[in-house]
């Protein structure tokens, strides 16, 4: 069952953190006990994603490395499987694939690539998946769709985990969240940016009342694997403090709440504030109602919330 996975927690940077490289930063990581190391993947100030994925790779032992998540719109579908194969092969097959239809509107604008309608960049990006999953599974591919055509290429190098690296896509849409249960094994639930912005309409998105909507698109996407789904929350908003409600009414404002009501933010799954038996006891409540196991903070919050991290992983 989703509910009775072991907790396990990602970081995700940008950068190496500050007075360390790049190696250090991701040996750091993997000795507080992260489980993986993901890149997002935008134009902004960020090491690019494939790189660092293998440099993380080659100088850690356990720690699992990944994208959270690749823009499919920059990049063909064969380029990244091959160089996501090679990835798993040269890590021992600690590699996850996360794939995304692309949001953030200052990337396209800035790099003048074009940004199509969602349902466009949705369909590409349906079609990368199916082609990169059979890239990965060895056998000819051959494929024709709307916006890829591949005429019996076998994917090389073999990944070294059977059947490719473990799939996440993550998604706040019907149409994706749907998607994402039946194809991914692991399956981020987020807030939907229609803006193309994280702004108040994306952060209210993400309150609880919307979850249970959204875990039913998963179960409907899912049928009958949903119970071998691992389900992931991105958590912008991480703190470990004695004043929850004070801390809540700093970020009502974001969420578009009243202060009044700022307690509500601290039940969505995007924020994780309060004391350590506090967050203790949202990480297994949110397990238990939604399936929440797997938990991703980003940047400083990174070293901040390593606590939580050597106290929950593997509960």
């Amino acid at each position: 069952m989703a509910h009775d996975r072991r907790f396990r927690f990602g970081a995700e940077l940008h950068a190496p953190f500050e007075s360390m490289t790049w190696a250090e930063s991701a040996q750091h990581v993997e000795a507080l006990g992260y489980s993986t190391l993901f890149l997002p993947d935008h134009f902004s100030e960020q090491y690019g994603p494939i790189a660092a994925m293998a440099a993380a790779a080659m100088v850690t032992t356990t720690l699992r490395v990944g994208s959270l998540v690749l823009d499919n719109d920059y990049r063909h579908p064969v380029v990244v499987a091959k160089e996501l194969a090679t990835i798993d092969v040269l890590s021992g097959g600690r590699l996850e694939v996360g794939i995304g239809a692309g949001w953030k509107s200052e990337d396209y604008q800035q790099s003048g690539i074009v940004e199509d309608s969602p349902k466009v960049r949705v369909d590409r990006m349906m079609e990368a998946v199916e082609v990169m999953v059979g890239l990965f599974n060895g056998d000819p591919v051959r494929f024709t769709g709307e916006y890829y055509s591949i005429d019996g290429l076998v994917g090389s190098p073999k990944p070294q985990t059977p059947g490719g690296p473990p799939l996440i896509i993550a998604g706040g849409s019907k149409r994706m969240l749907r998607f994402a249960g039946a194809h991914a094994a692991i399956v981020g639930v987020n807030p939907s940016i229609h803006s193309g912005a994280i702004d108040a309409a994306a952060a209210r998105d993400g309150l609880a009342d919307r979850m249970d909507t959204k875990l039913g698109w998963v179960r409907e996407g899912a049928g009958s694997r949903f119970d071998d789904l691992e389900i992931n929350a991105w958590i912008p908003v991480a703190a470990i403090t004695d004043d929850s409600a004070g801390f809540a009414e700093l970020i009502a404002p974001g969420f578009g709440i009243d202060v009044a009501d700022a307690v509500e933010a601290l039940d969505s799954p995007m924020t994780l504030v309060g004391t350590m038996s506090e967050i203790e006891d949202r990480l297994e409540s949110r397990r238990e109602r939604w399936g929440f196991s797997y938990h991703v903070v980003a940047d400083e919050n990174v070293l901040s919330m390593a606590p939580v991290v050597q106290a929950m992983a593997g509960r």
